[in-house]
């Protein structure tokens, strides 16, 4: 499931502009529970500060979606936060349907970058107070996972971060519908991984989705978020 390089002339509709679209639809083509889930041990606050203290070697399986917009390159920055509860959390948003880019979707805090931003962090971190109210004094800043290239010609740096519980978040209703948590370990399990293949009118795609039972509501994981979460399990299996 590693998208091929495409040439920067090459570019493919938005699935999102397509008739009828809707990717909890698509079938799922298969479910990674062969692969072995990241052990509990591993997922502590102490072992991910020595994994990104000293990262393995590793690659990873999704970086460059297809492209299916012509404009120029944009930098920017999301907050893969890990919440500290007694069982950890990944906060995770809802956009808002009113927005040009991944309406609707499942992202993590963050944006793109601005030219007062120090640093890839500095962006997360600046985004995530913006959008979610997460002030940097609960935050960690534990290290970064390699690029990943959108479709919409955003070039993310996704920065992986601890956050104490006792956070206060207040969600920006411009950008965020709904704001939860995902337990870490529910994302680190291939079992919950499912792939899928779209051919239609000439359009291909591939990506991994994650759907999460929330009691009533189903979260459903996919596109771009669920590709740096896939590749976050990479990074927290190597070695």
């Amino acid at each position: 499931m590693n998208p091929s390089p495409t040439p920067a002339s090459s570019v493919i509709a938005p699935l999102s502009t397509l008739p009828d679209f809707d990717p909890r639809l698509v079938p799922v083509l298969g479910v990674d529970a062969h692969l072995p889930a990241v052990p509990r041990e591993a997922q502590t606050p102490e072992a991910l500060r020595a994994r990104f203290a000293q990262p393995p070697r590793w690659e990873p399986e999704v970086v460059l979606e297809k492209k299916f917009m012509n404009r120029e390159p944009a930098h920017a920055s999301v907050l893969l936060a890990i919440v500290l509860r007694e069982e950890p959390m990944v906060l995770l948003t809802e956009r808002t349907a009113h927005l040009s880019t991944h309406s609707g979707q499942v992202a993590f805090p963050g944006g793109r970058a601005d030219p007062e931003d120090a640093s890839p962090s500095d962006t997360a971190l600046r985004e995530a107070y913006e959008e979610v109210g997460l002030g940097r004094e609960f935050v960690e800043v534990l290290g970064h996972l390699p690029l990943y290239v959108t479709g919409s010609s955003f070039i993310i740096t996704p920065v992986v971060a601890l956050v104490q519980p006792d956070c206060v978040l207040t969600p920006n209703p411009y950008e965020v519908a709904d704001l939860f948590e995902v337990p870490l370990a529910f994302l680190l399990n291939p079992a919950n991984h499912q792939r899928h293949v779209f051919d239609r009118d000439g359009v291909h795609r591939e990506w991994f989705s994650m759907p999460y039972q929330d009691g009533p509501k189903n979260h459903y994981i996919w596109g771009a978020t669920a590709g740096m979460l896939r590749n976050f399990y990479r990074f927290m299996q190597a070695g």
